[in-house]
């Protein structure tokens, strides 16, 4: 008779535990990532032409040259989501640090097809095709993961203040001067911006990690 109440006892809490934990999963929504616009960014780092826009933002079509002189274009991107920076192969303050950390978001999500990366260099100028490929050589950069893109400096310019916003104009002889910041940004399928960190925090690496997965839930 004990035997008997004990396996209905465990059976009742089993099912209590189980109908428990199915109300929790219903009322408990899944995280979902904002949608930046650019009103919603630090107004330094966005074009005056864009900075009132509230809704519809997206990244702008492109076409750039990676560092094997192939022809890179928003086409690549389109239906993947991908993290994307700025940089300059001689830059000695924050950019090593970035890299490192991109580094480590490709090793993350190295077999993973939806998931890219795509860094664009401020200074074209300096950064050629040769200059690119021997930089992603020494840093391990896997071409099928990572894209680092040189091209038209008006372009670069326009895609850093208009499209991701994550850079400050500069008042400068040299036209589309302009400082980047440590920011990347998580790009979804549709091109539109679900995040900025800080490129050179381990915290905020772990939680653009965190929200890559995320992301990918919903597409």
């Amino acid at each position: 008779m004990l035997k008997k109440y004990w396996f209905f006892a465990t059976s009742m809490i089993i099912i209590s535990l189980i109908t428990v934990f199915s109300f929790y999963n219903v009322l408990t929504p899944e995280k979902k990532l904002p949608i930046y616009q650019p009103s919603m960014v630090k107004f330094q780092l966005v074009d005056s032409t864009i900075q009132h826009v509230k809704r519809f933002h997206k990244i702008d079509d492109f076409k750039l040259i990676n560092q094997n002189n192939d022809t890179v274009t928003n086409e690549i991107y389109d239906g993947k989501i991908y993290v994307a920076d700025f940089f300059f192969t001689t830059c000695p303050g924050i950019c090593p640090i970035m890299k490192d950390n991109m580094v480590d978001i490709q090793k993350e999500f190295i077999n993973d097809d939806q998931v890219l990366l795509l860094s664009h260099t401020v200074t074209p100028e300096i950064d050629s095709v040769d200059t690119l490929k021997d930089y992603s050589i020494d840093n391990g950069i896997i071409d099928s993961k990572w894209n680092l893109v040189t091209g038209d400096k008006k372009q670069i310019y326009n895609l850093a203040r208009k499209s991701y916003l994550v850079a400050e104009d500069i008042e400068s002889d040299i036209k589309y001067d302009m400082i980047h910041t440590e920011n990347f940004v998580l790009v979804d399928p549709n091109r539109r911006i679900r995040g900025f960190y800080d490129g050179t925090n381990s915290e905020s690496m772990e939680r653009l990690i965190e929200d890559i997965y995320i992301l990918k839930k919903e597409f």
